[in-house]
């Protein structure tokens, strides 16, 4: 990291959150945590000295609230989400609507709050947004994921030429498969993680630390004219033929 940072994370407790926590909280970084979830909040807070604030992050009131109590901000993170594997058919209106909820709106109230905090202190800053291989690249049984995170690359475009002129970076990141505890059913056999890894060009699964590293250098303010992009962390599978 080029300077002192205070960064909001959404999402941070879980399998790339926590790695990017580590990575900030070694660079010196300030950090609010925030999640749905208590217990793993606080024991992550209280490993890297960061503060904890227990948030649902689809409801905008609230993600108002932590960006308040989080004061000053130079960046904030939004990686709350979710994975559901249906075809359009198979998929409840509930389903759809929780699916939309826990990554597009969660993340425009993410953007919405830090953009709001970062013109107000007039000293920009950087957003960073979670979206998807699945959103580039049509996959089987990913119709609702796929158009969550297709929103979330929209916004991170259309927030991106918003808040240009204040100096306020929008940018996503696009993992494929990524080891996490939310994958850990689809790679819990030998033969269901080489279907996974065949899927890739590349042949393997990302690991958190590698998603975690993408979105820590999209923070860092010397990456001052990147705005506007989805970098993909994903082996290959959003933009190249499967092998």
């Amino acid at each position: 990291m080029s300077e002192q940072q205070s960064v909001v994370i959404v999402g941070a407790a879980g399998g790339i959150g926590s790695e990017l926590v580590r990575r900030l909280a070694k660079s010196g970084a300030t950090l609010t945590l925030a999640g749905r979830t208590k217990e793993p909040l606080d024991e992550l807070a209280s490993e890297v000295g960061a503060t904890s604030v227990v948030c649902d992050a689809t409801d905008p009131e609230a993600v108002d609230a932590l960006f308040e109590e989080a004061g000053e901000i130079t960046g904030a993170v939004n990686l709350a989400g979710s994975l559901l594997l249906k075809p359009a058919h198979r998929t409840s209106p509930e389903e759809f609507s929780d699916t939309i909820n826990a990554s597009l709106l969660t993340a425009f109230n993410v953007v919405r709050a830090a953009a709001g905090s970062l013109v107000t202190a007039r000293s920009g800053g950087s957003i960073v947004l979670m979206s998807s291989a699945v959103a580039r690249t049509g996959m089987r049984h990913h119709d609702a994921i796929a158009a969550a995170k297709g929103g979330v690359e929209a916004l991170a475009r259309a927030s991106a030429s918003s808040y240009a002129d204040k100096g306020i970076r929008v940018n996503a990141v696009a993992p494929g498969m990524t080891e996490t505890a939310l994958t850990s059913k689809l790679l819990a056999t030998d033969t269901a993680r080489k279907a996974s890894e065949n899927l890739h060009p590349m042949g393997t699964i990302a690991q958190p630390e590698e998603v975690a590293s993408a979105i820590a250098w999209l923070l860092d303010p010397v990456q001052r004219v990147v705005t506007g992009q989805v970098l993909a962390v994903d082996a290959g599978l959003g933009s190249l033929h499967r092998r």
